[in-house]
């Protein structure tokens, strides 16, 4: 079992700055995939963007150039560092861990940005 936790979260204005951390215990494998994806209230939820084990990363059209995902191996920890907010990235974000067979979701952490 692996267990996700996100911090982070929070209010901010237009043009600002947050960074998500997720950070993963219990039964780690060295080869991942973690994503962070994002929901709006009545809409789907979609990848923001996601990174693997050996770095490679992949982001969504919408955050390109305004949001970074790193890693920390020996921390069991991924960020996302979201600069350049708009009211639009308002949502909750998720963190979603790929290893093996099994996927494991984080409980979320909300993302408000308002004037």
């Amino acid at each position: 079992q692996v267990q996700l936790v996100e911090s982070g979260g929070g209010l901010v204005q237009p043009g600002g700055s947050l960074r998500l951390s997720c950070a993963a215990s219990g039964t780690i494998f060295s080869i991942d995939t973690t994503g962070w994806y994002r929901q709006a209230p009545g809409k789907q939820r979609e990848l923001v963007a996601a990174i693997t084990n050996t770095g490679s990363t992949n982001y969504a059209d919408s955050v390109k150039g305004r949001f970074t995902i790193s890693r920390d191996n020996a921390k069991n920890t991924v960020y996302l560092q979201m600069n350049s907010l708009k009211p639009e990235d308002t949502a909750v974000y998720y963190c979603k861990r790929i290893q093996g067979v099994l996927t494991y979701w984080g409980q979320g952490t909300q993302v408000t940005v308002s004037s």
